[in-house]
């Protein structure tokens, strides 16, 4: 799976952790930064990620700042996104089988870095279930296109 990741500086260390540790599963890894601890905006982050996931220069993305809370709204932002913050395996595989999530965002700071790549790995190799589920997204997305004309 090709998927891109980025993070502000919050969530610099944990991105380094979970980029080694999916090259190591065989995913081709795109890392849209941040490159370094330096205070910088995690909208910057969430937006480069969410984009290369809508014009579908990777298959999934993943984004990180400290809480993931304004990593991800700011990924959502993007028509087409669903980003999901995630801090247990359980809606990590939900947001995937019943949401078709195509971001999965952490935070940093409340998520430690054992748990985030189980939450990694079950969010990778879950699949989307479809049938009800696919019209349940279909309804999320009815709604996203009736509010970005």
């Amino acid at each position: 799976m090709k998927i891109a990741i980025g993070a502000d500086h919050g969530g610099f260390g944990l991105k380094g952790t979970i980029i080694t540790h999916l090259e190591e599963k065989g995913h081709e890894v795109i890392d849209l930064g941040s490159y370094n601890t330096d205070s910088v905006d995690y909208p910057e982050f969430g937006e480069k990620v969410a984009m290369a996931v809508k014009n579908k220069e990777v298959d999934r993305g993943i984004v990180i700042c400290g809480t993931g809370l304004g990593i991800s709204i700011s990924a959502n932002k993007v028509p087409g996104i669903r980003a999901a913050l995630v801090s247990e395996t359980f809606s990590a595989r939900m947001s995937i089988e019943h949401n078709n999530a195509n971001i999965l965002a952490l935070g940093a700071r409340v998520t430690g870095p054992d748990l985030a790549l189980e939450i990694v790995d079950v969010w990778t190799e879950a699949r989307f279930l479809g049938d009800r589920h696919e019209r349940r997204v279909n309804k999320i997305i009815d709604i996203e296109n009736k509010y970005s004309k």
